[in-house]
């Protein structure tokens, strides 16, 4: 059997349950449903259980605008995002809109009916007139496992922090961690309190800023002044970033040289090779990751790996890190459209010959959107942006009697050869041959800038020249 929904939404995680939000309340009357690949909603914050795994953006503005994060800490833990999505499901209503297992695998468009036909994994068959896709951009089914030579040859365990077992027991042993991003610096002193110790592995390292989790001014300021003030201190240092590289990286080295045990230089193991925000910044709540290597249950060793060994691992200064348990916090894998199959009046979509538009919609790709959050400020800023930008193209062709809106590269755009996420990090370089890219057109270029995004998202024409609308005799 097949059901039909004016919009379908695809994920049940912190972008879809804002997208449902705001369909229902910008607009009212239009059917809708959500289609979850997993039997539980919450997406990144369900799926991920390592140690100490937590938000790595201030809750005033990782969380929704219309449901405002109340509670004092700003940097939350895991379990208490997921429960905050949760509610806000349920307060709403938006539980009950929810297919659970319910893995999409196709879509296909048909100009002449004006709707997408949807395949999920367990053989169900859906059609929509609008197409939103709220599955984030990596796969939930594997990380990026780097090919370590030796690796079948360590006696003891390996494990990846997408996939934690639950019950993994690692007290009293020797943990050697592979990586410096956010998964890292989380889990190094998570598992600190109950390791024999604990070592960070970087190949380079990468820059931190030291936050505190406790947000006093929520004291005196309400939430929505907090989560102002934090989008505006966020923006200043991004800018910052790009416009006097050299001092901010001073700046953010001398904060974690004032963290440091005596007996850890800066160099090598604090000064990365690239400029602030060419990759992201790495938030350490409270400085916990330093306290760790103060106390002496933590170190971080800069080097590259020759061989795991049977007891640890080798490196190719010949020096050697002994481990019972050795975690490969790696990275992710990136995919475009949740790697759902597309196809346009029969014809296969390559998601890399696309240009994004708008930061949400692409050319040639009819009623159709993804979304993606912002990678210099909190996800759900541009998630949010694109969700209102959604309800008003829809509302915009009920009132026109539209049917079909398709972005349509103009001739003279030239394509910069830059992928839809701008950043220097491993996991985008690798996935630059499925990435959509960016073009020399303010409309089609990938903005990381809420500022700027805030009135041309809200206020801006929709009806722009780029965007090209149709009636068919079906849709009508």
């Amino acid at each position: 059997m097949t059901e039909h929904v004016e919009v379908l939404v695809i994920g049940a995680g912190l972008s879809g349950i804002g997208a449902a939000y705001r369909l229902q309340t910008e607009c009212p009357g239009r059917s809708y449903a959500i289609l979850e690949a997993r039997e539980t909603s919450g997406g990144t914050w369900d799926l991920f259980r390592y140690p100490g795994v937590r938000s790595d953006s201030d809750m005033f503005t990782l969380g929704y605008p219309f449901r405002l994060w109340r509670q004092p800490k700003s940097i939350a833990a895991g379990r208490t995002i997921l429960d905050y999505l949760r509610d806000t499901a349920a307060e709403y209503g938006i539980d009950k809109q929810i297919r659970f297992g319910q893995r999409v695998v196709g879509a296909a468009w048909s100009t002449p009916d004006a709707r997408w036909t949807v395949r999920t994994a367990t053989g169900d068959e859906w059609t929509c007139s609008f197409l939103y896709v709220c599955t984030g951009y990596y796969r939930y089914e594997s990380g990026y496992e780097a090919d370590f030579p030796g690796r079948n040859g360590f006696a003891g365990e390996t494990v990846h922090p997408q996939h934690w077992p639950e019950d993994l027991d690692y007290t009293g042993k020797r943990v050697v961690i592979i990586g410096s991003g956010a998964t890292a610096v989380t889990l190094v002193p998570a598992m600190a309190e109950r390791a024999a110790h604990v070592t960070m592995l970087q190949r380079s390292p990468s820059y931190l800023l030291v936050l505190p989790t406790g947000e006093s001014a929520v004291k005196r300021l309400s939430p929505r002044l907090v989560r102002a003030r934090n989008v505006l201190l966020t923006w200043a240092l991004y800018q910052a970033s790009r416009r006097w590289p050299e001092r901010t990286a001073r700046a953010l080295r001398e904060g974690v040289a004032k963290q440091l045990p005596a007996d850890v230089p800066v160099d090598p193991h604090f000064v990365p090779r690239y400029d602030p925000w060419d990759q992201r910044l790495c938030v350490v709540p409270d400085g916990d990751l330093f306290a760790a290597m103060r106390s002496g249950r933590a170190s971080v060793v800069t080097g590259t790996i020759e061989t795991f060994t049977e007891s640890g691992v080798r490196l190719t200064d010949g020096g050697h890190l002994p481990a019972d348990l050795i975690v490969t916090a790696t990275g992710l894998t990136m995919v475009a459209f949740g790697e759902i199959a597309l196809t346009v009046d029969g014809r296969e979509i390559d998601s890399h010959d696309l240009h994004v538009y708008k930061g949400m919609m692409f050319d040639g790709l009819p009623n159709l959107a993804w979304c993606v959050g912002y990678t210099n400020a909190s996800w759900t800023l541009r998630a949010d942006l694109t969700s209102r930008y959604v309800c008003r193209l829809l509302n915009y062709m009920a009132r026109h009697r539209i049917d079909v809106a398709t972005p349509e590269l103009p001739a003279q755009a030239h394509d910069t050869g830059r992928p839809l996420m701008d950043l220097d990090s491993g996991y985008v370089r690798r996935a630059a041959a499925v990435l959509p890219r960016q073009s020399d057109r303010r409309a089609w270029r990938m903005r990381n800038n809420y500022l700027l995004d805030l009135p041309r998202m809200r206020l801006g024409r929709i009806d722009d020249g780029d965007m090209r609308f149709a009636r068919t005799r079906t849709g009508a």
